[in-house]
């Protein structure tokens, strides 16, 4: 009958069994710290890279600064509606502090992208109502109707204006990796527009208004914005200054008349609508829109009623009503927060009717028509 057994393993062989070990252990543990070495060194190379790039733009942002603070110095002065003065930069009144400084760093620093959309207007020519059918209209697949963003949003943060943004969200390269396509708003004129912006491929759409109706609400909407230490600003001084083209980002004619003859030119680029237009066929324009914007409606979604749903939940009534838009702010700047009811204040057409008088209306019609002619048939 046999039998196993074990044989013990002799000192000698331990020996070389732990030396064999030992020997496997270091050039292990060496793999691991020339990987930890290799890993640490790209982290390094990563967060200098990152550090070359943030300091790199960072001084990039200071020589904007100095540029423009070496030219605000050196540009004639006109009296300001919401603020104390107004600067003139390359045929156009613009704050400084605000409006021109946002265009000199979107000069500098913006790239548009080919895919981006732009709602260009002069203030308070529409610029709520067409922020909220924008994104609205874009995004409808992405949301439903009883939780929209809009509901708990102002149109103001979901299409935000792109001077603004860029003071906002410092590294301006931020900016670069919203989703596509981009939305923004700008009230800047079609002439002072980076070269950048127009050759980009990037669409715009321009809504123009009466001017009767821009110079009204603008001066009720200047006056509520205006620092308390600034004396109100009177109607009177308000329709002087208008008619002189003296208006935030005015000439208000000027601004029209560059968005127009750039539709003309480029009219798959620029979509060019009028305020009363879409006041008056909300349904017809909403489509128009909505094409342009590469987005049409579907024979489907119009016999849901998805247009008509849309033109309701951006109406006046309905954003008015709302609670964000009733209670809540918008902060542009740390110099200019805004109450979002501001925002909202007749929404209609005609309200000059109540406040211009006959010599004011006569002479800002025969301004109109000498100037827009081309625009008005």
């Amino acid at each position: 009958m046999g039998c196993s057994y074990h044989i013990p393993k002799t000192n000698i062989d331990l020996e070389e069994e732990d030396e064999d070990s030992v020997e496997t252990l270091t050039s292990y543990q060496c793999l691991v710290n020339k990987t930890n070495e290799d890993n640490l060194h790209s982290q390094q190379n990563l967060v200098n890279k990152t550090c070359d790039e943030g300091n790199k733009e960072e001084a990039d942002y200071q020589k904007t600064i100095k540029r423009f603070e070496e030219l605000v110095a050196s540009l004639p002065k006109g009296k300001g509606w919401m603020t104390e003065h107004l600067v003139y930069y390359k045929g156009c009144w613009l704050t400084a502090y605000g409006a021109l400084k946002g265009l000199m760093f979107i000069q500098d620093h913006f790239k548009a992208q080919p895919t981006d959309i732009f709602l260009a207007t002069f203030p308070k020519c529409g610029t709520t109502w067409l922020k909220a059918l924008i994104f609205a209209t874009m995004n409808r697949s992405r949301y439903d109707f009883p939780s929209h963003p809009l509901l708990g949003a102002s149109p103001h943060d979901c299409v935000p204006f792109l001077d603004a943004y860029i003071f906002q969200n410092n590294p301006v390269s931020s900016i670069h990796s919203l989703p596509s396509p981009r939305l923004f708003a700008t009230h800047i004129p079609y002439d002072l527009l980076p070269n950048s912006m127009i050759s980009s491929g990037s669409r715009f759409v321009y809504i123009c208004r009466n001017p009767k109706d821009v110079l009204v609400s603008k001066w009720v909407f200047m006056n509520k914005a205006r620092p308390k230490e600034l004396p109100p600003l009177s109607l009177e001084d308000a329709f002087e200054l208008f008619c002189k083209g003296v208006s935030h980002y005015g000439p208000f004619w000027y601004h029209v008349l560059g968005y127009w003859k750039a539709s003309l030119e480029s009219p798959e680029k620029i979509l060019f609508l009028k305020y009363e237009e879409m006041m008056r066929e909300p349904f017809v324009l909403l489509k128009r829109l909505a094409e342009f914007l590469g987005q049409p409606f579907s024979l489907e979604e119009e016999s849901d009623g998805v247009v008509h749903e849309i033109i309701r939940l951006c109406s006046f009534e309905n954003l008015s009503s709302l609670e964000v838009n009733k209670t809540k702010v918008k902060r542009f700047s740390n110099q200019l927060v805004i109450d979002n009811c501001d925002f909202f204040r007749k929404g209609r057409i005609g309200d000059w009717e109540n406040h211009l008088t006959k010599e004011m209306i006569e002479r800002l019609d025969q301004i109109t028509e000498e100037k827009l002619e081309m625009v008005l048939d």
